[in-house]
């Protein structure tokens, strides 16, 4: 088969859904059973090359015509509405649709229009977790027998396995990109509450500022005083990453909505142990290895915190988990899962349904 595959998201700086795609084509390139077929990224060309919605839906498709494409893939939630082959588009998650007072009202519309036309159009939808099925069927109104679900894999951001624990020190980290839904002030505020009494500890926030209206989070920082020890970066590449992971004890993540999460579990692959949001995604995805919080209340992010950098009965509690939970996500599974899919649809040759 030859299958065509919207690479945008591989450009510029990688980040989710761009670091989703790359491990799947890197697992597919070592694969016995996809090396019989032909995966072909599609993206812009040329200095200045823009691929916003325009590009999606007039020159994707005739590109994927003119290569000859037995199946489109589309890994970024969205994808054109009038496929020229059958396609597999992958929604990370329907927050836009589930949440909309989380988004301005054009990105949200924009967001949920695209993603539904999309999903109607395609033969198949890949999605991350059982809880992001469950939503898609809900908010978007598809069929449970179109949904797939393909857990992630985890690739460690340090060497050799770390699950003896990755630091002595008290660093404390967050990674992702930074929506309302994270919660990202309270964090600040449980962190300030913390360092007021422990003078070592140290926080970093790695992440695009997402939040609508847009947060000053350098502001936020410097007003509890110890901003001095809060490190914000929008963006880091995956070597100064990998140290941070090796030099953190503790991993915050308080989103109370994901499609997935894989950033605590890439912090746990690390011997981080997680502070997490009790959500349902988050017990499918974490299981007994991370600590939750009820709310995104400082006080209890505070005791959180406390508890997984001094306490090491409770560390070691997490760590113990970590094995068995880890063992479950594979991006040889993942990749094998996705492919099977996408020959399926090319089989089928269904061009799903007609636009609304």
């Amino acid at each position: 088969m030859r299958i065509a595959i919207d690479a945008r998201e591989l450009h510029g700086q990688p980040t989710g859904v761009g670091r989703f795609l790359r491990e799947l084509l890197a697992a597919w390139a070592t694969m016995p059973e996809a090396s019989a077929h032909e995966f072909m990224p599609l993206a812009p060309n040329g200095p200045g090359a823009r691929g916003g919605t325009l590009w999606e839906q007039m020159v994707l498709p005739s590109l994927a015509r003119d290569a000859g494409a037995d199946v489109l893939f589309a890994p970024a939630y969205s994808g054109p509405i009038l496929p020229p082959v059958p396609m597999v588009v992958a929604i990370h998650d329907v927050s836009y649709a589930a949440h909309p007072e989380w988004f301005g009202w054009r990105e949200g519309a924009r967001r949920r229009t695209l993603v539904q036309l999309a999903a109607r159009a395609a033969a198949r939808v890949v999605t991350i977790s059982e809880f992001s099925k469950r939503e898609i069927v809900a908010h978007l109104g598809i069929d449970e027998s179109k949904v797939a679900v393909a857990y992630p894999g985890v690739t460690p951001f340090t060497t050799g396995t770390a699950l003896e624990g990755a630091s002595d020190g008290n660093g404390v980290l967050f990674v992702g990109s930074i929506f309302d839904r994270r919660h990202v002030p309270e964090m600040i505020e449980g962190f300030a509450r913390l360092a007021r009494t422990s003078p070592d500890v140290r926080l970093a926030i790695v992440g695009d500022n997402r939040t609508s209206p847009p947060l000053r989070l350098e502001s936020i920082a410097r007003a509890t005083g110890v901003g001095d020890r809060i490190l914000l970066r929008s963006y880091v590449p995956d070597e100064e990453l990998r140290s941070l992971y090796a030099t953190s004890a503790a991993f915050v993540f308080l989103s109370e909505y994901e499609g997935f999460g894989l950033t605590p579990l890439e912090a746990l692959a690390a011997g981080v142990p997680g502070l997490l949001l009790d959500t349902p995604v988050a017990r499918e995805v974490c299981g007994d290895a991370a600590r939750y919080v009820r709310r995104a209340d400082p006080v209890l992010v505070e005791r959180g915190l406390r508890a997984l950098l001094f306490d090491p009965g409770e560390r070691q509690r997490i760590l113990d988990a970590a094995a068995a939970v880890l063992a479950r996500y594979s991006w040889t599974d993942c990749a094998r899962r996705v492919l099977g899919v996408l020959l399926e649809a090319a089989i089928r040759g269904d061009k799903g349904s007609a636009p609304l």
